[in-house]
Formats: structure tokens, C-alpha cells, sequence
């Protein structure tokens, strides 16, 4: 099952909006089959271990990190291919979290006489596949809000520069975490402050993400380099008065335009709308207002912090998080720490919120 895991976790930024899965398959001891999903719509990783096993599929094990799936969608079932590959014993990491199909591939292969069993190395799966299964459970896009900061917590001077608050290994890592969601996104204000590309530069990964801009008034200036470099779509999100003549300005076959149904923007409806457009992931790179109206809103999953070992003092330069109207210690923001490791002179910290 580590080796299924493996195997699946060699995928990551690249399945959505299906999840990570590997598959291994065992006769006698001797792996003769091994596969993971690659991407959504081509086979999954069941198919490719029974493949590769052929006839040696035959009485086998089947070790496979999520339920096999029961349904016919892009692909035909693998619970029905287990058993047309006369497996004898399939070993199952996670239960799949969709209630619509939950369980019912497990059925299926018990009906046919295979044993099964469920929940090796669970937590582990579980961990891979945590945006699927926030996925699922809340038909909302997981986010991920991440800050480079200084020692004392500022995100850049009082005149607004920030170039570079870390490291170069920091900022290469930033990449490889950018690379593994499907949006990117901003407020307007970093547009107009630093305009920025907002593109993937991992060199781990050429994927491209989906560029998200918050701006309430369409205020943007029409040259900014995530409107007129063509190097990835930009979805820009505003109020509900901006008018079809304006909105029109904008839109091409490289930006798109959604407006939402208030005047003033809400996260939990802008993301339900961006998750109804395919958005799985998002990855927050806001200042501190962004910052502060996704903490209020309760929609942050995941939080990277960057902490550089400099320090710029004063009142006037910017802290990671606007005013929470935080009046005492028990109305914090209670966060867990996940990982904290160093990257070059910097530290990186991953937490949760409790």
C-alpha cells in the first residue's frame, strides 16, 4: 500500500478535479502489476496495474489507496474490471468520500465473491487526497492562503515593496506549491501595486494556472501583464454593477468576467461559483485585506507562511492580516501547526485551522 501511495503521490496537480490513486497488484508474493491515475478522463490506476498484470491478474491481490469506482463516467467501472480480471482479495486504503457512489464498488466486488478489505494506511490516504474529500464533502474549492512575511510580520514596507521579502529557495517552493492547484488568486490591489504575472515558474511542472483577480469595480488597468501576456486564463471576479459595456471591455479569449450577485464581493458565493466552473484548488496570495475577508468568511484550509529572518518595524507597513475586529485573546484565530522547516535562511510554517 506504500507503494500505492507512492505511486499516486507522483501525480499531484495534475488529476484534478479527480483524486490521486495508485494501484499495485500481487500474486505470490511477487508484484506483477502497478499503476496510478494520470489524468482525469484517461484510465485509472486499477486499469493500468491490471494491464501491465495481464493473465497474472489471476487469484491476485489488488492494492488500491481509494475505492474503486462503481459508475461509468468518462471511464467504465474498475470494480467491474477487478472482477472480470478474476482478482481473488482487493485491499483498500480509503473509502471513496462521494456519498453517491460511496461504498457501492465494495459491494459489487463482495457480491462477487472477493474479499475485501478496507482502511490500510487510511489515514495516510486520507492526507493524500484531502482537497477530493473537502471536495466532496463541501462542493467548494479547497484554499490554500499563503504570506511571506518578515520576523515582525509585515508583508512589505510603508511604500509598499516587498521584492524580496525571502529567499530564492522559498520562492522556488512557492512555485512547486502553486503548481499543485488549479487558480491562483489575488485582490486587485496586488495588481495595481506590483503587477504581477501570476504564473507557475516550478520547474517541476508547466502547467498553468487559472489567474483569479477580486475586483470589486473592474478598476484593473487594461495593460496589466495578467491581461495582455496570453500566458494563462484570467477569470476576474466583481460586483453585480458593473455593466455589460464595461464587462465587455475586458472579456477575450484569455479573460473572462463573472460578476457576482452583490455589489460588494463574498467569498462563500464567489467560491461556490468558481468550484461550479471546474475550480478545485486555490492558491491565496492576497494582501491583507484578501487575507483578512478569507479568515472572516471561514473558507481557508490550509495557511503557508514564509518567515523571513528580517525585520522593518513601524505602524504604516502592512501586516499579513487586516483588522479583525479581534478584541480578545479567546476571539483568535486558533491555528495548528502541520510542518514547520527551513528553507535556506527562511522558515517555513503550514498550519490549519483548529
Amino acid at each position: 500500500m506504500n507503494l500505492a501511495l507512492e505511486l499516486a503521490s507522483a501525480t499531484r496537480g495534475q488529476t484534478a478535479p479527480n483524486p490521486m490513486v495508485g494501484s499495485v497488484i500481487v500474486n505470490n508474493g511477487e508484484i506483477v502489476g502497478m499503476g496510478a491515475h494520470l489524468i482525469a478522463g484517461e484510465p485509472h490506476a486499477e486499469v493500468h496495474a491490471l494491464r501491465m498484470a495481464g493473465e497474472k491478474a489471476k487469484g491476485a491481490a489488488i492494492y488500491v489507496t481509494l475505492e474503486p469506482c462503481s459508475h461509468y463516467g468518462r471511464t467504465p467501472p474498475c470494480a467491474e474490471a477487478i472482477i472480470a480480471a478474476g482478482i481473488k482479495r482487493v485491499i483498500i486504503a480509503s473509502q471513496d468520500p462521494n456519498p453517491h457512489v460511496s461504498g457501492k464498488g465494495i459491494k459489487l466486488m463482495k457480491e462477487a465473491g472477493i474479499e475485501v478489505t478496507i482502511g490500510v494506511l487510511a489515514q495516510k490516504a486520507d492526507k493524500l487526497n484531502e482537497v477530493f474529500f473537502y471536495n466532496m464533502a463541501k462542493q467548494l474549492p479547497f484554499v490554500t492562503m499563503k504570506q511571506a512575511i518578515t520576523l515582525d510580520g509585515k508583508i512589505a514596507t510603508k511604500t509598499g515593496h516587498s521584492k524580496w521579502i525571502t529567499g530564492e529557495l522559498a520562492r522556488q517552493d512557492v512555485h512547486i506549491d502553486r503548481s499543485v492547484h488549479d487558480a491562483i488568486l489575488v485582490g486587485s490591489n496586488t495588481i495595481l501595486r506590483d503587477n504581477p504575472r501570476l504564473t507557475n515558474r516550478s520547474q517541476t511542472s508547466k502547467r498553468q494556472l487559472i489567474r483569479l483577480i477580486l475586483d470589486t469595480n473592474l478598476n484593473i488597468p487594461k495593460d496589466s501583464n495578467v491581461l495582455t501576456d496570453g500566458a494563462a486564463p484570467t477569470w476576474i471576479i466583481t460586483g453585480s454593477e458593473i455593466t455589460d459595456e464595461k464587462a465587455a471591455q475586458y472579456a477575450n479569449e484569455y479573460i473572462k468576467v463573472i460578476r457576482m450577485s452583490t455589489p460588494e464581493i463574498q467569498i462563500e458565493e464567489t467560491l461556490k461559483v468558481l468550484f461550479e466552473n471546474g475550480i478545485t484548488s486555490i492558491y491565496v496570495e492576497g494582501g491583507q485585506q484578501v487575507n483578512a475577508s478569507f479568515l472572516k468568511s471561514g473558507f481557508v484550509n490550509r495557511i503557508v507562511t514564509y518567515l523571513s529572518p528580517k525585520i522593518i518595524g513601524g505602524s504604516e507597513a502592512p501586516n499579513m492580516i487586516g483588522d479583525l475586529q479581534i478584541m480578545t485573546m479567546s476571539e483568535a484565530f486558533q491555528l495548528s501547526f502541520e510542518s514547520i522547516e527551513q528553507l535556506g535562511d527562511d522558515i517555513k510554517i503550514t498550519s490549519k485551522l483548529k
